[in-house]
């Protein structure tokens, strides 16, 4: 796997986008019998995405090789796509393990966007966002690839904007606003797995903050695993600060597994 790039705020693949339909399309081809270089020069030089140009395919590869690591930790990512797991229940999946490895969509989303939403914004301005990135400069522990301009700041500020609303957390086009977002329940299960896989403790996963992408708080988490529980698809007991959590699967690339059968 790739050297880890969870600190670095890079604009490169922000500007480029989400590209959550040209993902969905290299994963549906990946083969894991074949390296990740053998598989994004397949895309490159067999234009597998239908890009328009040889350029926007090769940014696509490389967008892609910085966010993912198909064959570790994202691979149950990659299955899902080839099996043809439904779009909308893949994209919250697809942006939970973005988000492993891409500090700056995960800074936003959780303590710009969500803080925004909870107070009750109503519509976001690249403006405020462009103040937000001024702001991480300040931030220790983050580093910054290349030098930014005022141009690059302003880009990379209606990339973000962009980046929530292709995920439907935002609606509008020249005026953000927040849409009336729900988590599948097929992704909330397999976002539970995921967490469970590195953190076996029921509390901090109710409580973690990775549910804040999608405009979850602790009591909605609560309330969804309380309604699974009581159909049975998951065993969720709770005790004051207690709580108690049993999975279906016992990670989530077996449960990634049953969602592709």
């Amino acid at each position: 796997m790739a050297k880890s790039r969870s600190s670095v705020v890079s604009s490169f693949t922000i500007i480029k986008g989400s590209l959550i339909d040209e993902t969905y399309a290299v994963f549906r081809d990946w083969d894991f019998d074949k390296s990740r270089t053998e598989n994004l020069r397949r895309v490159r030089e067999n234009n597998t995405i239908g890009a328009t140009s040889t350029h926007w395919a090769r940014d696509v590869a490389k967008v892609i090789n910085r966010r993912f690591d198909p064959s570790g930790r994202d691979r149950p990512l990659v299955e899902l796509a080839l099996a043809g797991c439904d779009r909308d229940v893949w994209k919250p999946i697809l942006l939970f393990h973005m988000t492993r490895d891409e500090f700056l969509v995960r800074d936003f989303l959780i303590r710009w966007l969500y803080p925004q939403f909870a107070q009750g914004a109503y519509r976001l301005h690249t403006d405020e966002v462009t103040k937000y990135l001024t702001s991480l400069s300040k931030k220790k522990g983050v580093d910054w690839s290349g030098k930014w301009t005022d141009s690059t700041t302003s880009r990379v500020a209606s990339g973000l904007l962009r980046m929530a609303t292709d995920f439907g957390i935002l609606t509008g086009t020249l005026h953000k606003e927040f849409a009336s977002y729900h988590l599948p329940e097929e992704s909330f299960i397999y976002l539970l797995h995921a967490m469970a896989d590195v953190e076996p403790n029921a509390r901090r996963i109710v409580d973690a903050e990775d549910w804040h992408m999608f405009l979850m708080d602790t009591s909605d988490v609560e309330r969804e695993l309380l309604r699974l529980h009581q159909f049975r698809k998951v065993h969720y007991e709770v005790a004051g600060s207690l709580a108690q959590l049993k999975l279906p699967h016992g990670s989530s690339a077996d449960y990634a597994r049953e969602l592709c059968a």
